[in-house]
């Protein structure tokens, strides 16, 4: 008996609603995924043979070389097409019409390419005078030496040391994934699924942000929340500082930090799209589905980001990148951001990363029930109905009866089964919760006090 939906085939009972619920994706590993080719198809250039590629790409030539026209040449006034012939000016006065037709050929060059028009400028001035394309278009400003607090580059600063990416190998082939360190002698949070895998014969290496590589063993798994800890074989690594996901705002400004389809040290940015966003995510080859209350962001979250932070702009951890919902279909394509990413609250992850530490293995609260959607009359998935009720477990003991539809917790708005999982989720063995529901028409509220599940987690 869990807080998760049973399968069908356990329960007996049919699901309310003919549509399955909607799934996001793990951010699967790089080495799963079908890398970016920056070279040319064929193959990447060969030191010493300019322009020549192996067998299967084509030869391109070096800058600079002839190659064949194709197509009508073009005449003689070109890049500037036909020209009207000046008329001639009155006698006495200046001429001017040459001028005035340049300054709007660079007028209209520049407004499809700077770079054009400066050189068209250069080009057409008898003047002796040509600017120089590379000066800086505003004066010799210099960037300045640091960025203001509540920046993205000031934010960016205070953790890129502290993000880390991982490698696993095994027999089966080699993935990435990224992490946050957490202590200075060389603790690691990241993903359950970026090292899960790394069982026996495994190897774990985390690259620094400065480029060394140092070994890792696992010191903890939770599958249930997908968080582990590693530790790495280092003595003076800076750790990242854990903000709190509690006082983070919709609309709020965050960045994603993490190595994406293997780009270590990378940065985006983004703001808090929703906050306590019931995420179901799983990974088919390992069988394994975890429900969690996730913050949602639209800052560029890819494969690779897995385990990698996200932070407020003052430059705190809220939040661990887990999950993103993909456009469907299949192949690299629909791996890839789509503005949709979200990350395990900081909140949350603070005393399961505390337990995996101490025990190497964590507790998670549990309301004993089984639960499903409950649709309203117009067929809107409307709430959480209890399906079974475990005998004194902590939802019987607070007089929750199987048909009861769960519509809030401690007032926030329950509207299936999945957002009542990631609410229990979201506590903690022996928090008391309000639970409001609907029973026989009537709504009334309850009080639960959250059993534990002692470290062995069944769904």
């Amino acid at each position: 008996m869990t807080d998760n939906q049973p399968p069908e085939s356990q329960s007996g009972h049919v699901p309310f609603g003919s549509n399955p619920p909607e799934r996001t994706q793990q951010l699967p590993m790089y080495g799963q995924h079908q890398q970016q080719q920056y070279a040319p198809q064929g193959g990447q250039q060969q030191l010493g043979q300019p322009g020549q590629y192996p067998s299967g790409g084509g030869a391109y030539p070096q800058f600079g070389a002839p190659g064949t026209h194709q197509g009508a040449s073009p005449g003689p006034n070109w890049p500037f097409g036909p020209q009207q012939q000046p008329v001639p000016s009155a006698p006495g006065k200046p001429k001017r019409m040459g001028l005035a037709i340049v300054a709007a050929t660079a007028l209209l060059v520049g407004a499809a390419g700077g770079v054009g028009a400066a050189a068209v400028y250069s080009a057409t001035n008898d003047t002796g005078a040509s600017p120089s394309v590379t000066a800086p278009l505003n004066g010799n400003q210099a960037a300045p030496a640091s960025a203001p607090d509540g920046s993205v580059q000031n934010a960016a600063a205070k953790v890129l040391g502290s993000v880390v990416k991982i490698a696993v190998a095994t027999q089966q082939g080699a993935a990435t994934g990224s992490g946050i360190v957490i202590s200075k002698d060389g603790l690691i949070v990241t993903n359950n699924h970026v090292v899960a895998g790394a069982g026996q014969g495994a190897k774990i290496t985390v690259i620094l942000n400065d480029g060394k590589t140092v070994p890792a063993t696992v010191k903890g798994l939770d599958p249930l929340t997908d968080l582990a800890v590693i530790h790495a074989e280092a003595t003076d690594l800076t750790p990242a500082t854990l903000g709190s996901s509690g006082k983070l705002a919709v609309g709020q400004g965050v960045v994603a930090i993490g190595s994406p389809f293997g780009l270590q040290s990378t940065v985006t940015s983004g703001i808090v799209s929703a906050l306590d966003r019931p995420v179901t995510s799983g990974d088919e080859e390992q069988n394994s589905t975890t429900v969690f209350p996730a913050i949602q962001t639209d800052a560029a979250i890819n494969p690779g980001n897995s385990g990698g932070a996200l932070i407020d702009l003052a430059g705190q951890v809220v939040g661990i990148n887990s999950a993103i919902k993909t456009a469907g279909g299949s192949g690299q394509s629909a791996g890839g951001n789509i503005g949709l990413g979200f990350a395990i609250p900081i909140d949350q992850a603070k005393p399961i990363i505390d337990e995996l530490v101490a025990k190497g293995k964590a507790t998670h609260a549990r309301l004993g029930v089984s639960v499903g959607d409950a649709q309203s009359s117009d067929g809107l998935v409307n709430g959480a109905t209890l399906r079974e009720v475990t005998p004194g477990g902590a939802g019987d003991k607070a007089g929750l009866q199987a048909g009861d539809v769960v519509t809030a917790v401690d007032g926030k708005a329950i509207a299936s089964g999945d957002a009542l999982v990631a609410a229990v989720r979201s506590h903690r063995p022996n928090d008391q919760v309000k639970v409001t529901i609907t029973r026989a028409g009537k709504t009334q509220d309850v009080t639960a006090t959250l059993g534990s599940d002692d470290g062995k987690p069944t769904g």
